[in-house]
């Protein structure tokens, strides 16, 4: 059985929400793919070189990565000698079976959240400037007191306009504490206090926003750095997590952010905002082949409630479901 046919057939039937989440939030990027990928299966009649060279083309416009669209489709031209294919509308089931695969071979994938063993667990949330840190912050915190746990945030990110007081309206409006000092001000010494708050009243995970200008990466390398020191001072093992929250609409420029952040600092794992806004969902693909740092996250609208573990076989499922004809 084709891995996309199993895929199909563990998900067809549950109709869960999240499900219906990723179908939704993945509808301009798998409009875009699948009908691509149709189109060019009907106006050829065979598969020759000429059909390849398009099929690449198709991966590199969905923001797929040259080094792995190269790897994907040489794995394809096996799959067809192998099983001696040579008509186009054969070959959708393999495209997609080989995505999946080679996402999945020799990959860390987790979506767990790395948490304290006793005590608080601190997660830095960093990213550039309207990347969607704060909503996601938000989000984040959403889904933890969903859980049932106790959550603290701190602005962080004292340096762009608006920023603290965009992050304590979201905190208000969700009920949870947020730590804050002045626009201006040293970003560390935010941290520490939240952290004493934290503590104090037993928080058991407290989020720091932090600064986005990768611009000036010199002074943004000393602050993150100067922060892991004011947090691993009081707990040694902290931060627990640091999220790179990356807009997916960005495409290949958001790549470029994750590998300079992850020059920067310690990144953990990644969420991807915005999904539901581009036509070029294979940015998942290219950032597990340039970084392969889990994709922890992925924001698939715009409601608090629209933060979803990334799935691969949801993904995969939410971007190719066109394909098998359904």
């Amino acid at each position: 059985m084709g891995i996309f046919k199993r895929i199909k057939d563990s998900l067809v039937g549950q109709s869960t929400k999240q499900s219906e989440k990723y179908v939704a939030g993945l509808d301009k990027s798998r409009s875009s793919f699948s009908s691509k990928i149709n189109e060019l299966a009907a106006r050829y009649r065979e598969l020759d070189e000429d059909y390849f060279e398009e099929l690449e083309n198709i991966l590199i416009m969905s923001d797929v990565g040259v080094s792995m669209v190269m790897t994907i489709v040489d794995e394809i031209k096996k799959e067809v000698r192998l099983q001696g294919i040579v008509d186009p509308k054969e070959i959708n089931d393999i495209i997609v079976d080989k995505m999946f695969v080679i996402y999945a071979n020799e990959s860390y994938m987790t979506t767990k959240i790395n948490e304290a063993k006793e005590g608080l667990t601190v997660i830095l949330m960093v990213g550039v400037n309207g990347a969607g840190k704060t909503t996601t912050i938000a989000k984040l915190s959403n889904k933890l007191k969903q859980e049932g746990k106790s959550v603290m945030v701190a602005a962080g990110d004292t340096f762009r306009a608006g920023a603290i007081d965009q992050l304590a309206t979201w905190a208000s409006r969700l009920d949870i504490p947020c730590v804050k000092g002045k626009e201006g001000g040293d970003p560390s010494a935010v941290v520490f206090d939240a952290i004493e708050q934290a503590m104090a009243s037993e928080v058991d995970v407290l989020i720091c926003d932090t600064a986005g200008r990768l611009q000036n990466k010199v002074n943004l390398m000393n602050e993150l750095e100067k922060m892991n020191r004011i947090i691993q001072r009081t707990i040694p093992e902290g931060p627990h997590e640091t999220l790179l929250v990356i807009d997916a609409t960005t495409g290949q420029n958001g790549v470029s952010q994750a590998k300079e952040f992850s020059k920067i600092t310690d990144v953990t794992g990644l969420v991807l905002t915005k999904m539901d806004g581009t036509a070029k969902g294979g940015i998942v693909l290219s950032i597990k082949d340039e970084l392969n740092i889990p994709v922890k996250f992925i924001g698939l609208g715009e409601s608090l409630d629209d933060l979803e573990e990334f799935d691969l076989e949801q993904y995969i499922y939410g971007l190719c479901q066109n394909l098998m004809g359904e």
